[in-house]
């Protein structure tokens, strides 16, 4: 079974791994590769055989396993059976944790995005902020997956992070695990504005934003005469989800273009005809949590001239990955990163993130951190943009931000938002 898969830590397809070869050209790479294979062998046995204490194999292996995967890039990784069903889960399920996605970044687990409405949003956790140790056990230098493992538990078990954020002094927060739920979407009318925040990308995403929008049109009696569409730290999700939700707001043509090694392999999808808006304005909110699928709703509905983006410049995560159960029961999955995915306009936003039309900050921004410019292309091993594009520094000059007499508990972004879609509405008429 294959399934594709956006989120910044999430996904994977090899297919079927061929070392298979149809010429005497490639003769010497298979002998290589099985010379390599033996060596392998060898030290395994060398290990089992003299290391001081006795040693598991399998672990061993997963180890291998995990080591040769994470050389690669961030994103392609080796699941073994139980990861691969928190994995399994985390798609199209609902789990004990603390709702956020985390990623490995120079030794340190690092927080990509909060997730909506969970423990981690709740208690203020942010965009680039390092966990660097859990009740009170440093967790530096430990993978993301067990970092991630130690991190669930027990629905209402409380846990206690330790937070390293720019140049303050560490600091703790106590959160209580929650079930982190299936649904993604929420929605609301902000005064007079409808509001959608889409959290991520999972099996029903586009299936509850069209029951919302059904909603908000019940609520005010009508069509909706223009959307706020909430992606800040979305950590993006399934392809299809991002295709179904573009297609929502599009009157047939290109979302998105995926490219694999192989230039016969490129796809491309289409949104389906009939704009369920009929053309109403849409704001588009994202920030340096918006990452992946967040990322192709955004680029396409900016390419498309569809909507207005605000915010902060995205993640800049544009590669796909693909997830297939390895044969044997007890084998696990990889998670593989096999294809780029495109804009519309061909934009290739690995590494670079999608910049808004505005950019607006939610809180001032201090000069002496970089999480304004944290994004893929700090992570270890993260691919290069194939086009020689490089992130566009964040000039703060350029960058609107609250006035000093704001109110730090009230949403900046959000009020700005609403504000340009006010206009934008009476514009239209």
């Amino acid at each position: 079974m294959r399934i594709n898969v956006l989120a910044s830590i999430v996904a994977f397809s090899v297919g079927a791994v061929a070392l298979a070869v149809s010429a005497e050209g490639r003769q010497a790479d298979r002998s290589a590769s099985f010379r390599q294979l033996e060596l392998f062998g060898d030290v395994l046995n060398r290990i089992e055989s003299e290391y001081v204490t006795e040693v598991d194999q399998q672990e061993l292996i997963t180890a291998a396993l995990e080591g040769m995967l994470e050389s690669l890039d961030p994103h392609s990784a080796y699941h073994d059976a139980d990861a691969y069903a928190d994995l399994q889960v985390t798609t199209s399920g609902e789990y004990g944790g603390l709702g956020m996605e985390v990623t490995s970044r120079d030794d340190f687990i690092t927080v990509v995005s909060p997730i909506a409405e969970t423990p981690a949003e709740r208690a203020g956790l942010r965009t680039n902020d390092r966990i660097i140790a859990v009740d009170g056990t440093s967790i530096a230098g430990m993978s993301v997956a067990d970092a991630v493992e130690l991190m669930r538990g027990a629905v209402g078990d409380p846990i206690t992070i330790t937070i390293s954020r720019g140049s303050e002094e560490p600091f703790d927060v106590t959160l209580v695990r929650d079930t982190i739920p299936l649904r993604s979407i929420a929605s609301r009318m902000e005064e007079d504005i409808p509001y959608i925040r889409v959290a991520g990308f999972n099996a029903r995403t586009t299936e509850n934003l069209l029951e919302a929008i059904v909603d908000l049109e019940a609520e005010i009696g009508g069509p909706l005469p223009g959307l706020v569409l909430d992606m800040r730290n979305n950590p993006g999700g399934l392809l299809d989800q991002a295709v179904g939700v573009t297609s929502m707001f599009l009157d047939g043509g290109e979302v998105v273009s995926t490219r694999n090694r192989e230039p016969r392999d490129t796809q491309r999808y289409n949104a389906r005809q009939g704009d369920r808006l009929s053309g109403s304005p849409i704001v588009i909110l994202i920030n340096g949590g918006s990452a992946s699928a967040a990322e192709i709703v955004a680029g396409a509905l900016q390419d498309r001239q569809r909507a207005q983006l605000i915010g902060m410049t995205s993640f800049g995560k544009g590669s796909v990955q693909s997830i297939v159960r390895l044969p044997g029961q007890n084998n696990g999955a990889l998670r593989l990163t096999t294809g780029r995915y495109y804009t519309p306009a061909g934009r290739s936003i690995q590494g670079t993130g999608i910049i808004p039309d505005i950019q607006i900050s939610s809180f001032p921004i201090d000069p002496e951190e970089d999480a304004a410019n944290y994004s893929e292309d700090s992570l270890d091993g993260a691919l290069e943009n194939e086009t020689g594009a490089t992130r566009t520094e964040t000039i703060i000059a350029d960058v609107e931000q609250p006035p000093e007499d704001w109110v730090e508990t009230e949403d900046y972004q959000l009020a700005r938002a609403k504000d340009i879609l006010r206009a934008m509405i009476a514009e239209r008429g």
